[in-house]
């Protein structure tokens, strides 16, 4: 039997942790931040604080203690909020064997230098040598709730190395759990990340009232302009058309589990942002932090992103909401075929 840590133990790193568990072939260790999420699971075997309800395999062992967690894992799966992800690698880097798989599971960008989480961890974990332990990026539609119920799933794997890949999707699979692979990270990082931006303006439609018309041309329009900056930054445009780009963003818009969606409706019917993050009980919506990531490396790559810029007006200058959405809709007409 193989060992895998999982490292982050909300709700979809203790979804992964279900999905691996029940395969009855891996021993799963669990790494929650919070002693309290050890001892619900360790008693209970199921985490009440971030996934209520869902009972977690007995060949999974949550604990608090990092060396424990990482001892002889062949995988490392991290599943961290993205603005925690440098200070735990650099936590986890005298602890991780260099032949160790990396599989970043976590959807966002690091707010200040911009980068993908791939990114971020090479260049914690680059030796004096350039040896950097083999890492891939793990996204696609799909809520953690659903994935633990055992609802079929397609989710996918990106990396440059094809062993990971292989080894990925065959370690992952399950027949209501499907691991396609894609060597496009960039292409797979940015669709996971941006999507949550413009997920929240889907809530936000929603909180103000407006219909099915208005949440097809966000997500179509949307599509675009992520598009256009994965593009910009190396990746490809028919990564977008897949699992990691629509796939997930048709999810994010469109599904009562989204959490930045709901924080959109919430801002939509006219609640501030602080009391909306007070009331999510801990739990992260990444594309709070994503927006202002998503606005400076659209600025630095020279990509045109209105829905991504209106959002970071909102989310951080205060900006109303109807003003927002009303300013996207009489902005100067364009060509479908190009532009924005």
């Amino acid at each position: 039997m193989s060992n895998i840590a999982i490292i982050g133990a909300g709700a979809w790193g203790t979804g992964l942790a279900i999905v691996l568990g029940r395969k009855g072939t891996h021993r799963v260790r669990l790494w929650a931040h919070e002693p309290d999420v050890c001892e619900s699971i360790t008693r209970t075997r199921i985490n009440e604080q971030f996934l209520p309800g869902r009972a977690i395999p007995e060949s999974v062992t949550a604990s608090n203690d990092m060396p424990a967690t990482l001892h002889d894992a062949a995988i490392v799966v991290s599943v961290m909020p993205s603005q925690h992800c440098r200070a735990l690698f650099e936590q986890m880097r005298p602890l991780l064997d260099p032949q160790t798989i990396i599989v970043s599971a976590t959807k966002g960008l690091e707010e200040n230098s911009l980068l993908r989480m791939t990114e971020v961890i090479t260049q914690v974990l680059q030796r004096e040598d350039g040896i950097v332990p083999p890492i891939g990026a793990l996204s696609g539609p799909s809520f953690a709730q659903e994935v633990a119920r055992g609802d079929p799933t397609a989710i996918t794997i990106a990396s440059s190395n094809a062993e990971l890949l292989r080894t990925v999707q065959q370690e992952f699979s399950d027949p209501s759990f499907r691991i396609y692979t894609n060597n496009d990270v960039v292409g797979v990082e940015l669709g996971g990340a941006l999507k949550n931006t413009i997920a929240i303006a889907a809530g936000i439609c929603d909180g103000l009232g407006f219909g099915h018309n208005s949440a097809a041309a966000l997500i179509t329009r949307g599509l675009a302009e992520m598009t256009r900056l994965v593009v910009a930054c190396g990746g490809r445009a028919e990564t977008m058309a897949g699992l990691a780009g629509l796939g997930d963003l048709v999810l994010t818009c469109t599904g009562g589990l989204s959490r930045n969606r709901s924080v959109g409706v919430e801002l939509g019917r006219g609640k501030k942002l602080p009391e909306i993050i007070s009331g999510m009980h801990g739990m992260v919506a990444e594309g709070v932090f994503t927006t202002s990531a998503a606005v400076g490396l659209a600025h630095a790559r020279g990509v045109e992103m209105p829905i991504t810029e209106q959002m970071h007006a909102i989310l951080h200058a205060g900006k109303s909401p109807r003003e927002a959405i009303q300013q996207l809709m009489s902005r100067t007409g364009k060509s479908e075929g190009g532009g924005s």
